[in-house]
């Protein structure tokens, strides 16, 4: 059933626009949601068990991605796992056709993002399951879940105050590899610099000959292009631009970088430096380079940074395949490393000394579903094979901050994102109300 499902979700989440969460201002008003989304809402029930119009409810758009015979089998499967289906039981409109809303069963429920066409006949054109979570969901039942995947896995949520009290850990001190999770502190580091006056988010950079693979898009650019750090550091956040990301790197200085780890960690800093550019890291992992990558986790960081030093040439040489990552983990040794506990006091620094900019930032792609139900949330996961890491920032509607964070790695194999996802948006909603 889970494949199923997921698989609707994929196709639903081409039709889905990107969204922003950022912190409104105190007076917002609620956004009211217009008649035609109040009727596609009272309507969903009855589509979801396919007993509603599936022609007269879906625009051409979304059926063209989710066809009748797909989206009707779904249905059937969630309520042989979740018991019959009830009501819509909380609706959080982002916009007058736009919402997320909770749909009860039985035995659970489900968060659906849902997106009506402004013009009549006001169809569905996007529809998107991000989760459904167990009645009477504790975290607890999250960490048994997380604890039967094979592997490693680790999480804490931590209120966010007079320093950092964990409500709920497993494996809240054990290191774990972050993938894109450590652009953070580079993130961090570009904001301790402006809030220092060493620097502005509108001082221009130019992206260099110095490429890096995608995700992203800079590394298309021309050469020479004029970004501002602001751009580079939304890039870096919002799409995990790797060039983006080296560029801001060389822009700080690795040292700096560096710096903020040690800075913002609470144990040994030292498994994860030096910092690695993203290129280097491809480069390290690539087979050229088997030799260095077996001598990386055990040498050391100051052996580490000789070993960078020494074979700088060696390594800026290395051809790099961009199909280097497929489906089998490869040289997880060569990564960027913390326990939760380090990335709580690195988003809890973001939060009290990072300045609007930085939580700006974070919140251009607030990573959750579950974010219209919150005053704020930034995040910023990261994954390859066989690792996948997420942290996430958020202040409740009643003025208190968190910080969820957590992963998931193993090394004979690669890691399911909708699994780790679901299990790290279950913790978010356990806070909505808090």
């Amino acid at each position: 059933m889970r494949l199923i499902l997921l698989a609707l979700c994929l196709l639903a989440a081409s039709l889905m626009p990107a969204t922003a969460q950022t912190t409104p201002p105190d007076s917002a008003a609620p956004v009211q949601p217009a008649p035609a989304l109040t009727q596609r809402i009272a309507e969903l029930p009855a589509i979801v068990a396919a007993k509603g119009d599936f022609d007269a409810y879906f625009a051409p758009s979304f059926k063209a991605q989710v066809p009748k015979d797909k989206f009707d089998a779904i249905g059937p499967q969630l309520v042989a796992q979740y018991g019959a289906i009830g009501t819509v039981e909380k609706v959080t409109a982002t916009s007058p056709y736009e919402a997320t809303l909770l749909l009860g069963f039985e035995r659970g429920i489900a968060t659906i993002q849902l997106i009506v066409d402004p013009a009549p006949p006001h169809r569905v054109t996007g529809l998107l399951i991000t989760g459904i979570e167990p009645r009477g969901d504790t975290a607890e039942k999250v960490e048994a879940e997380f604890k039967a995947l094979p592997g490693q896995t680790a999480f804490g949520v931590y209120a966010l105050g007079e320093g950092r009290t964990p409500q709920f850990e497993h494996g809240g001190g054990a290191t774990m590899p972050l993938g894109s999770a450590f652009k953070l502190w580079v993130l961090a580091e570009a904001a301790r610099q402006v809030e220092a006056g060493e620097r502005r988010w509108s001082d221009v950079v130019r992206i260099d000959a110095q490429r890096s693979l995608p995700s992203g898009v800079t590394q298309t650019w021309p050469q020479n292009a004029p970004v501002t750090l602001q751009t580079l550091a939304t890039l870096m956040i919002s799409i995990s631009d790797n060039t983006a990301t080296d560029t801001l790197m060389r822009t700080l200085g690795r040292d700096n970088v560096d710096a903020m780890v040690a800075r913002s960690s609470r144990g040994d800093a030292s498994a994860t430096l030096p910092v690695l550019t993203t290129m280097e890291a491809f480069r390290l992992k690539s087979p050229a380079n088997a030799q260095l990558a077996a001598q990386w986790k055990a040498a050391g960081a100051e052996g580490r940074r000789k070993l960078l030093k020494d074979n700088q040439a060696r390594i800026a040489a290395t051809k790099v395949d961009t199909g280097l990552f497929g489906e089998t983990p490869l040289a997880l040794d060569v990564e960027w490393f913390a326990t939760p506990r380090d990335q709580a006091a690195l988003l809890d620094w973001l939060r009290t000394k990072g300045g609007d900019t930085a939580l700006q930032v974070m919140a251009a792609n607030p990573g959750t579903p579950h974010a219209a139900l919150f005053d704020y949330a930034g995040f910023k996961g990261g994954s390859e094979p066989g690792v996948i890491y997420g942290s996430w920032l958020l202040k409740t509607k009643k003025g208190n901050w968190y910080a969820v964070t957590g992963g998931w790695t193993r090394a004979d194999a690669g890691v399911q994102l909708p699994v780790f996802m679901n299990l790290m948006n279950r913790l978010i909603a356990q806070l909505a109300s808090q």
